[in-house]
């Protein structure tokens, strides 16, 4: 069984296509297990809302109920990767899920820029924003995407397992893109970029 299956059903993709699930999938990536209270107070979402996007998170099996031994109800993630079948994102339901997710990190991006002054010193010269323009092949870029991936799920235990964490360890976000750009004549240039 394929432990981090890719997301092909356009009911999911829609599903997951709305800023609170997307915040709420979050939520329970950084503190593991929460009930809709919690995740209520992590968001500055109402109770309600919250069980109730929990509930649709549940329904297509991106979270699941956490064990408990007392009355309360908490969820978790069903698995800590949500991928998305390259087919299925290039669909009207995929676009969408994509300009939410592209909102939300570029919102997240600004957040960090705009209080990156108040943090200490270490964290602000340990953060990155890196733009880089480079030749490549399709299948280099999908060489360098799954090299990327690679190192981004050797951390990945870390979500799950507290007790990896080292002292220390903040929960740090990353953004990666890459796409093939268009500059016309660009490909009959000899010019050495600089």
């Amino acid at each position: 069984m394929d432990e981090h299956p890719t997301i092909t059903d356009p009911r999911a993709l829609r599903a997951l296509a709305h800023p609170i699930r997307l915040a709420l999938l979050e939520a329970l990536g950084v503190v593991g297990t929460a009930t809709a209270t919690r995740c209520s107070e992590i968001t500055g979402e109402s109770v309600a809302s919250c069980s109730f996007h929990l509930r649709t998170l549940a329904e297509y099996g991106f979270i699941e109920r956490a064990p408990s031994n007392t009355r309360e109800k908490p969820w978790r993630l069903a698995r800590p990767v949500q991928s998305i079948d390259t087919v299925a994102e290039n669909t009207p339901m995929g676009n969408a899920l994509t300009e939410v997710f592209l909102e939300k990190e570029f919102a997240r991006l600004r957040a960090w820029r705009r209080r990156m002054e108040s943090e200490p010193e270490e964290w602000q010269s340990a953060s990155l924003l890196l733009g880089a323009t480079l030749w490549m092949t399709s299948s280099e870029l999908s060489e360098f995407r799954e090299l990327l991936r690679s190192v981004v799920m050797g951390y990945l235990d870390r979500v799950e397992k507290a007790e990896l964490r080292p002292e220390g360890a903040r929960p740090v976000r990353l953004l990666m893109a890459g796409s093939a750009e268009h500059y016309p004549d660009a490909s009959d240039s000899q010019e050495t970029p600089r």
